[in-house]
């Protein structure tokens, strides 16, 4: 593989694997914790099956923790070996690679014990190896590189994640427990121990968190002034919406108390959106490991004033500058000339995918780019009115996501100028370029949910999980966009970009997980989510009206 696309390559791909690798973690650590603490002692009450079926998803989730943990050392190993010539073993014996063999050990034997004895897998050897799990991974994060308050850093990353794995990661098989269980008093057992449980683990997180924003951010203007602080404000607000949710439980175990009978089902829906927030922030924290925490970049920072300025409202671009006069096609046109006149008989690329180097811009580019944003919120904007218009009952508006086609055809052809179709970089060999394999999943997912949506609206698609797919992509596709990188040379730039980006893929999250309560809940909980997600929809167009990047 070329050297430079493979550098490329790691940049992005380790974001989204350390991001599965979060999950498998927290879901291993967490269902050992949920078998132990409550499936297992509580079993006389809620029945043996909750404990096998525990069981069962924490040895699968061992499984995976290997296989993500194997794939980052080889990545990590594939990079060094080279980039800096060391022999296979020397790259091994990074810290980081040995981190990641104890951590395959670890989740070989610990998926072993389960899939071997499953309930009766011995007590200590599990947690024993859950706890090596937590340790090693611990020291892959930025507390380990530190040489000031290192304890008290690697004490708070340690905390960190034993928080998450209790609660975001013991959801799982909370959810799956209250499906197993058909009595009331198992559903009250479950809700509340697992509520006292989720309670020690956002007193694990909150604490934690106290610590990294002391040590790591230090300042207010390092929140928004550098892309550690804006990443860790994603977390924060992803974090309180999942309080939120974790409220909405507890309550719910008070009206279980009382004998309501919505309470197991509100109970469900809230858990299930709970998972697939926390799952977006475990991204969000592989993505914040992949940039150097705030009180390292003490100059260059974006200032309060730059952050206004760029977000100033201003009428959108709607008309586009020619292709021509990008920066990309102009220089291929005169390596065309100097090659014609020299009779040579092929002209140098001015841009090859993946080699490494970031493409020429002019302000035709940043023209380009703002055109592309603004009409893009155009056609957001139109689903989301549109979408609200068919809630309030007017039937012809049902058609609102074939607005998702047009948005997507418009993406295909405009996303990337400097390849196929406007460009002379062809489709497969494009797809080298991290930003170009982005902008093209982005676009096969607005075309999924565009079709499955539209079938779905018009009654033809009567399985269950059809009407699934459009929260879970655009849930899926505001969490994407948190790992999304723009290959800005300027960095004040590139962060400027991302202030843009983040409340864009925070509203695709809360409205992805919105639409999925809507279909997953009935009454007044059901018509709230119903108008809140379109609502959402129209924020997301308006803030791509207001896109700059100049």
């Amino acid at each position: 593989m070329d050297l430079n696309l493979l550098v490329d390559l790691f940049g992005y791909l380790s974001i989204i694997v350390h991001g599965c690798t979060i999950v498998a973690q927290s879901m291993t650590i967490g269902g050992a914790l949920f078998l132990f603490i409550l499936a297992l002692p509580m079993a006389s009450k809620i029945g043996p099956q909750v404990a096998i079926t525990t069981a069962r998803m924490a040895a699968w989730a061992a499984f995976a923790l290997v296989i993500c943990e194997a794939a980052t050392v080889a990545l990590q190993a594939s990079v060094l070996m080279a980039t800096v010539d060391l022999s296979l073993f020397d790259a091994l014996g990074a810290t980081s690679a040995e981190a990641g063999l104890a951590k395959i050990g670890a989740g070989l034997v610990l998926s072993a014990l389960l899939f071997a004895y499953g309930t009766a897998a011995p007590r200590v050897p599990v947690l024993v190896l859950a706890l090596v799990e937590l340790v090693a991974a611990t020291m892959t994060t930025h507390a380990a590189a530190r040489l000031d308050d290192q304890a008290v850093l690697l004490a708070a990353s340690f905390l960190h994640q034993l928080g998450a794995a209790i609660w975001i990661g013991g959801i799982p098989a909370f959810v799956s427990a209250l499906g197993t269980v058909h009595d009331r008093s198992g559903w009250l057992a479950v809700g509340a121990r697992f509520s006292r449980m989720s309670m020690v683990g956002v007193a694990c997180i909150v604490v934690s968190a106290a610590a990294f924003t002391f040590y790591y951010i230090a300042a207010p203007d390092a929140l928004y002034g550098t892309a550690y602080g804006v990443m860790a404000l994603a977390k924060a607000v992803m974090f309180a919406m999942l309080l939120a949710l974790g409220y909405g439980n507890f309550r719910t175990v008070a009206k279980l108390k009382a004998g309501s009978d919505m309470a197991v089902p509100r109970m469900k829906r809230f858990a299930e959106i709970e998972i697939g927030i926390g799952f977006s922030i475990f991204f969000a924290a592989a993505s914040l490991t992949s940039v150097p925490p705030s009180v390292d970049l003490t100059s260059d920072r974006v200032t309060w004033h730059e952050v206004v300025e760029r977000n100033a409202p201003v009428w959108p671009r709607l008309v586009s500058p020619q292709h021509d006069a990008l920066a990309l096609p102009a220089l291929q046109a005169k390596l065309d000339a100097e090659a014609a006149a020299q009779h040579a008989a092929h002209a140098d690329h001015a841009f090859v995918p993946g080699a490494g180097f970031l493409p020429e811009r002019n302000a035709a580019d940043i023209a380009w780019s703002e055109f592309n944003h603004h009409w893009a919120g155009v056609f957001v904007t139109l689903i989301g009115l549109l979408a609200l218009l068919n809630q309030a009952g007017v039937r012809w508006a049902r058609h609102w996501p074939l607005v998702f086609m047009g948005l997507a055809v418009f993406l295909f052809l405009r996303s990337d100028p400097e390849v196929w179709p406007m460009g002379d970089e062809g489709f497969f060999e494009s797809l080298r370029d991290i930003e170009v394999l982005q902008h093209r999943f982005f676009v096969f997912l607005t075309v999924a949910f565009s079709l499955f949506e539209w079938r779905v609206r018009l009654g033809g698609w009567k399985s269950t999980w059809a009407p699934k797919v459009f929260p879970l992509l655009t849930a899926v596709g505001g969490a994407a966009l948190l790992t999304h990188s723009h290959q800005i040379a300027n960095v004040k730039d590139a962060l400027l970009i991302e202030l843009t980006h983040t409340p864009l893929a925070l509203c695709a999250i809360a409205a992805g997980w919105a639409r999925w309560l809507e279909i997953r809940s009935d009454g007044k909980l059901s018509r709230v989510a119903g108008w809140l997600w379109p609502v959402l929809f129209v924020v997301i167009g308006l803030i791509l009206l207001d896109y700059r990047e100049a």
